[in-house]
């Protein structure tokens, strides 16, 4: 009877937690629902203005899809919904196609969801995972950068009251310059002083001055964004400052989002792939690194592909549910856990407290000003705009820093999608050319040790008649005519040479052209006199090497360590 209840907690990990769940659990994730609702009600609805769509989307999203991610994910603390770069790459994919926040365009954003949730539940069904690793760490950096960049950018319409383009940077400053004269100073005063609120706000609340009322303050600093909310729809409703102009969201519908599947034709689904394509891998990255990060705090499991089919599922739920794709957010995630959050229990608890604002509290937000929503866009995602990794990465490795920048400049001037795939194809471009040209040093024995090093960086034993060589890559069809190279080169310095050794301690596969080369090799020395011997072969290797010719072939002997090859090779020198 224990396999099927093991077998049933892989793949609904609800099971396993659901088992142990008790009152102070529940207690902590009561909590933590509550300070996180508090972020996730004004944030939901400015990330669907992202999106281009209407504010209650972000609300429909934030429902169903942390329910299912809490049966079927593996994180205690990861909040699924809406963020601010799904959101964007969302709106990046509609807006060429369809007329903004129309009917067709929120039906799209529908199926977008849909196929996100499809392309990511295959992809763990047959456990692609692993695909997080084929995104480097600075590329993933710079892309969230720039796109936080763009996103901050996306909201000073909303500023300014003004239709401006945000796809890349040049867009921008184009349509800027064409409307800036048309720009509402009510609206960018009302929009200015709600910026100083949030970022001023916190800093009154870790002064000295509020030292000792810091510990109770933390909730209210977290609930901020909601406070402003709630202040701005205020100064609308008594004081009537939307006659200066001001824009609000006006009618929320209330209810629960209505479940239906989106309308499917192929020829839609053929435009809308590529779009959700990149937005499955990004969205898996997103929510992956971050359920990782908790998941190691916690010491709790976290299988990658399950993780992709939660998030599949989940994005599967928002399609059917009038919203737009979702993942992991960040800074609700963070909050979650701060705040205490002992299980999945505590998104369930949050999309609840969603259904009861839908139901009966969207009636106070007619009133909110879309300068507010895009105000708390910007002070969010601003926090994200760090250039300190680029300076970092590029003193470091100056290919990965190419690759940083590419990325950058690719999201800022062409568009999300775009950039991504440039950084992508850079990094994979760098990679080659790292392989292709690998370290190649010539060792010589450290006196009184049987260790070798590089000639060249320490004071070592060499010989006249010997080469040592060690190569600190793989070797394959990129890197074999560089290891041929420098050996013709050294064998050139060396007249009296007898043997040629090539340490193989740092070489884990050869792929077949690398074998037809160390033939070849071989072959060549083997003309002249010279000898070809391999040590400290792994085994792995080795048992590929005995199905080869190389090892019938070989002119020389394959030896257990180096220092054994050279002291028997020449015994006078190294003793």
């Amino acid at each position: 009877m224990a396999a099927p209840k093991v077998q049933l907690s892989k793949i609904l990990p609800a099971w396993q937690w659901l088992q142990d769940y008790n009152v102070p659990k529940f207690r902590a994730d009561l909590l933590a629902a509550l300070i996180v609702i508090a972020m996730l009600v004004p944030q939901g609805m400015a990330y669907a203005m992202v999106a281009g769509l209407p504010p209650v989307t972000g609300l429909y999203a934030s429902i169903l899809p942390m329910i299912i991610y809490a049966i079927v994910g593996g994180s205690p603390t990861l909040s699924i919904g809406p963020v601010a770069l799904i959101s964007m790459m969302t709106f990046a994919t509609l807006e060429p196609l369809y007329e903004v926040g129309s009917p067709v365009y929120i039906q799209a954003a529908c199926l977008l969801a849909l196929l996100v949730g499809i392309l990511s539940s295959l992809l763990g069904i047959f456990r692609f995972g692993f695909l997080i690793r084929l995104i480097s760490h600075p590329v993933i950096k710079s892309f969230i950068i720039a796109s936080a960049v763009l996103i901050a950018l996306s909201q000073v319409k909303f500023m300014l009251d003004v239709p401006l383009k945000s796809g890349n940077v040049i867009e921008f400053i184009q349509s800027l310059w064409q409307y800036i004269s048309f720009t509402s100073i009510e609206t960018l005063i009302f929009g200015v002083f709600a910026i100083v609120f949030l970022i001023y706000i916190p800093v009154f609340f870790k002064s000295k001055l509020c030292q000792s009322f810091a510990h109770s303050l933390q909730f209210w600093v977290k609930a901020l964004p909601l406070v402003l909310v709630f202040i701005s729809i205020a100064l609308i409703h008594f004081l009537h400052i939307d006659q200066f102009g001001i824009k609000t969201v006006g009618e929320i519908p209330s209810g629960f989002p209505p479940f239906a599947m989106p309308y499917w034709r192929w020829d839609l689904v053929i435009q809308l792939l590529p779009g959700a394509a990149m937005i499955t891998m990004v969205s898996f990255v997103e929510s992956i690194s971050i359920a990782q990060t908790t998941a190691f705090q916690q010491r709790s499991e976290l299988n990658s592909n399950q993780e992709l089919i939660a998030l599949g599922l989940a994005n599967f739920s928002a399609g059917v549910t009038s919203a737009f794709p979702v993942t992991g957010s960040l800074s609700r995630t963070v909050v979650n856990a701060d705040a205490g959050a002992k299980t999945p229990m505590a998104g369930v608890l949050s999309s609840i407290f969603i259904v009861i604002v839908s139901l009966y509290f969207t009636g106070l937000f007619k009133q909110l000003p879309l300068a507010i929503l895009a105000v708390t866009i910007m002070v969010s995602i601003w926090k994200l705009v760090d250039f300190k990794p680029f300076i970092e990465t590029w003193r470091y490795s100056k290919a990965d820093g190419i690759a940083m920048w590419v990325t950058f400049f690719g999201v800022l001037c062409i568009d999300i999608s775009t950039g991504l795939i440039i950084g992508i194809v850079s990094t994979f471009l760098l990679l080659l050319w790292r392989i292709s040209r690998p370290h190649i040093a010539v060792i010589g024995l450290v006196e009184g040790t049987q260790h070798f090093r590089n000639i060249s960086r320490h004071d070592v034993l060499t010989s006249t008649n010997i080469v040592s060589i060690r190569i600190d890559e793989n070797l394959s069809f990129l890197n074999a005519n560089t290891l041929k190279e420098f050996i013709i080169l050294e064998v050139s310095k060396h007249p009296a040479l007898h043997h040629v050794v090539i340490n193989c301690s740092s070489i884990s596969n050869i792929d077949a052209s690398a074998l037809e080369t160390l033939e070849e090799i071989n072959s060549d020395l083997n003309k002249l006199k010279i000898q070809m011997h391999l040590t400290e072969v792994k085994g792995p290797v080795m048992d590929r090497l005995k199905q080869s010719n190389l090892i019938r072939q070989l002119s020389g002997h394959i030896y257990l360590t180096h220092y054994q090859a050279m002291h028997q090779l020449d015994a006078q020198t190294f003793s």
